[in-house]
């Protein structure tokens, strides 16, 4: 097939010989008709070649710059050889490599960035999800996958039916695909029943159709504070409702003319003061524990003798396990210099103290002592001799108002915050608290704190 451009360059080549031949005198011949034939032929023959010679040289050119553009992307052939400057194509030349550098940079540039957006998205705790408008994964980071408990990495273009069996999930991406507009819904998947997650989707451009942008963040910390508090509000409100109900009826009860009932007026004043002393409990250790939560300092930590705590304690319930029957004893002690605030450690071990003392039996034993362990840390341990734990209770007695034995609890004045109260003030010195029971033959509390020092036989 003649391209016009070919057909042009022939056209001229054979007027440039033509005229040469006509204007050459070497070439005689009888006959006016042969020769005005040959001068034809040869004109046809000379522009064939010349055409020919000029289009292999400049396909050979064409065909370099192809081979260029073709890879300018490579690493290795950007500084591939391309026809000499100053030749019909040194022009053009020169505009391919300085496009071809720009292109690179271009893309040097989104390659970086690309990089970067694949590092943060991988890297991020919510999980990112991005389909196309026929519900097929685009985009799916490792977050995502340990959420769903899929297999990791995700593959490009699954349908995500097949990958997620969860309907309100499916349903909020299909609302966003419909809709175009973006949607939140708060989902529990079911393959963990604990974790609670916000999802939030976006539409997402895909050309020529609508995507869709997934996020997931994990509430699961915010969901359980807010139950915390909710439950905190009804315990306080439940705690407080009996002694306000009682220290009302009886006070009423007085008012109504049981003031002039010489046999029962003291006994139900006695009651009112009992209540109130119990309001009273619950309101200090409710601000002690606050006041442990909120991480504020109102002093310096300084140097606390253990030793001194632990007498400072036995005095305080001395009385109380007196008026009970149980024997409070105290085990070896051998004394250390550990860093905290002296009141609070007095205070969790008196706690411990009232406990082992108020919830043991008739002739039972509360006994405290401390040591050092193998591992350098001071423990102190107080340890009684009552009913015991269930085992299904002792993850929780540390929650507050939790009580293993309600009607014996409120029955000894407790408030159920003490243990709270306690693991809140060992662990701000850096302690940490354990326990041990056994139905029928006790418990046994131990706390530990960073290595002591100046230790002497006490």
């Amino acid at each position: 097939m003649v391209t016009p451009i070919r057909f042009r360059l022939f056209l001229s080549c054979f007027l440039l010989i033509a005229t040469l031949v006509l204007a050459s005198d070497r070439i005689s011949t009888a006959d006016p008709r042969t020769r005005l034939v040959f001068e034809f032929g040869l004109c046809v023959a000379g522009a064939a070649l010349l055409t020919t010679i000029f289009v292999r040289a400049l396909a050979w050119r064409v065909h370099r710059l192809k081979t260029f553009t073709e890879h300018v992307l490579d690493a290795n052939d950007l500084d591939a050889p391309l026809p000499d400057e100053g030749e019909e194509t040194a022009v053009l030349n020169q505009s391919f490599r300085r496009m071809a550098t720009r292109i690179r940079e271009l893309v040097d540039r989104l390659s970086l960035e690309s990089d970067r957006r694949d590092v943060i998205l991988k890297s991020m705790a919510e999980g990112v999800l991005a389909v196309d408008h026929q519900m097929r994964v685009m985009f799916s980071n490792g977050s995502l996958a340990k959420t769903m408990g899929l297999k990791t990495p995700v593959e490009e273009n699954v349908s995500l039916v097949g990958l997620v069996r969860d309907p309100k999930f499916l349903a909020l991406i299909a609302g966003v695909l419909a809709t175009g507009e973006a949607k939140s819904e708060k989902l529990q998947f079911t393959g963990d029943d604990s974790a609670v997650f916000e999802a939030y989707a976006t539409p997402l451009a895909v050309p020529p159709h609508r995507g869709a942008l997934v996020i997931l963040h994990d509430i699961t910390g915010l969901e359980r504070l807010e139950r915390i508090r909710k439950d905190f509000v009804a315990n306080v409100s439940h705690e407080m409702r009996t002694p306000l109900t009682a220290i009302r009826g009886y006070a009423e009860t007085l008012l109504s003319g049981a003031l002039t009932d010489d046999q029962n007026n003291r006994r139900f004043i006695e009651i009112i003061q009992a209540h109130a002393i119990r309001l009273n409990n619950i309101a200090s250790d409710l601000l002690i524990l606050s006041d442990l939560e909120s991480g504020r300092r109102d002093v310096e930590p300084g140097p606390i003798s253990v030793e001194e705590a632990i007498n400072t304690a036995m005095l305080t319930v001395e009385a109380e396990a007196r008026v009970r029957g149980v024997n409070l004893v105290r085990g070896p002690v051998r004394d250390a210099i550990i860093t905290g605030h002296a009141l609070r450690l007095e205070q969790a071990l008196v706690n411990l103290l009232d406990n082992a003392v108020k919830f043991n039996r008739l002739g039972g034993e509360a006994k405290i002592e401390a040591g050092q362990g193998s591992d350098g840390k001071v423990f102190i341990t107080v340890s009684d001799t009552g009913r015991g734990i269930p085992s299904d209770d002792l993850p929780r007695i540390f929650e507050r108002f939790y009580r293993v034995d309600k009607a014996r609890s409120r029955e000894v004045g407790g408030t159920g915050l003490g243990l709270s109260i306690v693991r809140h003030v060992v662990e701000r010195m850096e302690g940490t608290i354990k326990v041990e029971s056994r139905l029928g033959k006790g418990t046994t509390f131990t706390i530990s704190f960073p290595g002591g020092q100046d230790w002497l036989t006490a």
